[in-house]
């Protein structure tokens, strides 16, 4: 299952967007608050509820209430009402947003700026059991937390996201049984690479074992290592197989940038198991990895569709206005290149004055 397209009207600061997605990898870039993480978190809304374990609703109730209480647990609007999310206007408003997804399956939901729990859902196509999973990782690491979060989050009223939740879920699954398939294996000898070790899981508590050192809990560890445990647990445990949909935001945060193209190279490779990454990021190193394959195809020898995507504000209007292209030296809007140049002219400026 892929995402070819997702729609949205007056949907928090997006007017009005369509964007057609690439099939493999998509690459989304922006400076703060254009919307990069939005629009992470509503495709993840709408998707998770269909995924793994979906069966049709006995009544459109039970439907309704599926995606609304997914949309508030996902972006936790105040008091919970979900016509917050929509775009703020003077008197009563509303959002339509739709995602397209291949084999012509549709879902289209609606609602008012007034409503609190309330949706129009509609969807075509969507009658069998999902077939696919969809995973989203956050800036925040989980794996150190893991053994206790999912009860406390069920008992109690914790201020978090509820994909925090959903990946501690994951994070809980025993490992699956039999060999790995030699696509898990190129992948997990990627990331053992960068680690220098495997995980290990004990009691629900995470350890990375190195040859030689021993075992080392999670607390311990960098929030780099910690994500990237995350992604080979959930590899041995077959959460993240080749039905996945992989929401990934800023996987730079606390990695050390001899770090990334390796990173990059895991996501590559999860790419051509099947996989589609979406992957916002504020990092040169990350942005131009993924770029050089969009750009050399002896480096992207599977031809992998990649997109790079570029949210910016109108100068005039100062509303967000969205660019697509299949690399990102085509981008006229990049904030990432934008203070790149700057940084290197301000260099020069010293070096020979003004």
């Amino acid at each position: 299952m892929k995402v070819n397209r997702l729609v949205l009207n007056n949907f928090m600061i997006f007017e009005n967007a369509d964007i057609d997605w690439a099939e493999n990898i998509n690459v989304i870039c922006g400076e703060n608050s254009t919307g990069k993480t939005t629009l992470l978190k509503v495709m993840y809304s709408v998707l998770k509820p269909l995924g793994k374990g979906y069966k049709e609703a006995a009544t459109k109730e039970i439907e309704e209430k599926m995606f609304v209480d997914k949309l508030q647990g996902v972006f936790r609007p105040d008091a919970m009402k979900i016509g917050r999310l929509v775009s703020r206007k003077q008197g009563s408003n509303r959002t339509d947003f739709s995602i397209i997804l291949d084999k012509k399956q549709q879902i289209s939901i609606g609602f008012g700026n007034r409503q609190e729990n309330h949706a129009d859902i509609k969807m075509d196509q969507i009658k069998a059991a999902g077939d696919f999973d969809v995973i989203y990782i956050p800036t925040k690491e989980m794996i150190s937390t893991t053994e206790h979060f999912a009860s406390l989050y069920e008992e109690y009223h914790i201020d978090f996201e509820e994909m925090y939740y959903d990946l501690a879920k994951l994070l809980d699954r025993p490992l699956s049984k039999g060999a790995n398939t030699n696509e898990q294996n190129e992948i997990l000898k990627s990331f053992e690479k960068i680690m220098k070790g495997q995980i290990v899981q004990k009691d629900k508590k995470f350890f990375l074992k190195i040859k030689g050192e021993g075992e080392f809990e999670m607390g311990l560890l960098s929030d780099g290592y910690c994500k990237l445990s995350m992604i080979v647990y959930m590899i041995l445990s077959g959460s993240l197989n080749k039905n996945t949909i992989l929401f990934w935001d800023e996987p730079e945060t606390n990695m050390n940038p001899k770090m990334i193209r390796p990173i990059v190279q895991a996501l590559v490779a999860l790419a051509k198991m099947g996989v589609q990454i979406f992957v916002t990021t504020h990092d040169y190193f990350v942005q131009q990895e993924f770029n050089m394959l969009a750009v050399y195809p002896e480096l992207n020898t599977e031809n992998l569709d990649i997109r790079f995507m570029s949210l910016y504000r109108d100068e005039q209007t100062n509303d967000v206005k969205i660019e697509l292209e299949k690399t990102a030296s085509d981008l006229k809007y990049n904030a990432i290149m934008q203070e790149f140049d700057a940084m290197y002219d301000r260099e020069q400026r010293i070096i020979y004055g003004d």
